[in-house]
């Protein structure tokens, strides 16, 4: 047996959407597995020299939850991670293996109709679920959390890409989340409500106006931005070569812009003003993935 996984980027808030929003991409990483004698970890792409190649990389860890959850323990296996999504950038590189790792058991484990039910264990691993929901269910997703447990809702939305640019600087969630105040004024939680649902409309209607002016944010990007040499450069860069809206993708320090058309453009535009503050940038160019991650099993041609 072989099973080919694929899982995409992702970027959450989408500005005022903090922790409750997220966005699939079509920037993947890719997961083989297979049984084998013990368990070998093969690492190829972002992050083979730093991440780890046994028990501890993130995808066996997950992986093993769900075994665990199953009363069972990971049966050895070499796996091979293609990784595509840069560490540490605001992409959702985390998640990505999370959920790579849990679709990854489920399929070994005969699971069917999985998504929904890894979404509560995918949170448990990851802390928040704002990048793991759209990971597993695709397209834009709103999630959040009451006495009975996780809501995530998958908003169907028109085509859309997106431009990314990634300078070169590392953010670590926990670090992002450090500089965030624990109370805000009551001006600021209102309008943070009001932007929200615009832009759960704009999304959904593909209304550039309406996201332009909806992608406002008052609880985390502005205390982000200062993690980020550039910041505010490139923001206008952006804006200047036809984005109708940026945001911090995530904790950062990528941006993620949005428009109707000048994709390449608009992405050179950031990746110029990072370039001007003394930070080279990587740009992407992204459709929107609306399927989330995806799993193909290959049964054993010699079965016992």
């Amino acid at each position: 047996m072989r099973i080919r996984v694929r899982v995409p980027a992702t970027i959450a808030n989408l500005g005022p959407g903090f922790d409750a929003m997220g966005l699939a991409i079509r920037l993947y990483n890719e997961i083989e597995a297979e049984p084998a004698p013990a368990l070998e970890v093969v690492l190829e792409g972002e992050g083979a020299d730093v991440l780890p190649r046994d028990v501890t990389n993130r995808v066996v860890r997950s992986a093993a939850a769900l075994f665990e959850q199953a009363g069972m323990t990971l049966p050895p296996m070499r796996l091979r991670c293609r990784n595509r999504i840069p560490l540490m950038s605001g992409l959702g590189s985390s998640a990505a293996a999370v959920v790579g790792g849990l679709a990854l058991a489920a399929a070994w484990l005969g699971r069917r109709g999985w998504r929904e039910e890894l979404l509560e264990l995918a949170t448990a691993l990851e802390g928040h679920p704002d990048n793991v929901a759209p990971a597993l269910l695709g397209g834009l997703t709103l999630v959040t959390q009451d006495e009975e447990g996780l809501i995530a809702v998958r908003v169907l939305t028109p085509p859309m890409r997106v431009a990314l640019a990634l300078p070169a600087v590392q953010i670590s969630t926990e670090m992002a989340r450090r500089l965030l105040p624990t109370q805000f004024p009551l001006s600021d939680v209102v309008a943070q409500i009001g932007h929200v649902a615009l832009l759960v409309h704009a999304f959904r209607e593909g209304d550039w106006e309406l996201l332009r002016r909806a992608m406002q944010d008052r609880v985390h990007e502005p205390y982000r931005a200062r993690l980020i040499p550039g910041y505010a450069q490139a923001v206008r860069a952006a804006r200047a070569a036809g984005a109708a809206a940026v945001c911090i993708s995530g904790s950062g320090p990528a941006l993620a812009a949005f428009a109707p058309e000048g994709h390449e453009a608009i992405a050179a535009a950031m990746a110029a003003a990072f370039e001007e503050a003394g930070f080279p940038a990587r740009t992407w160019v992204v459709d929107v993935e609306p399927q989330g991650v995806q799993v193909e099993v290959e049964p054993d041609p010699n079965p016992r």
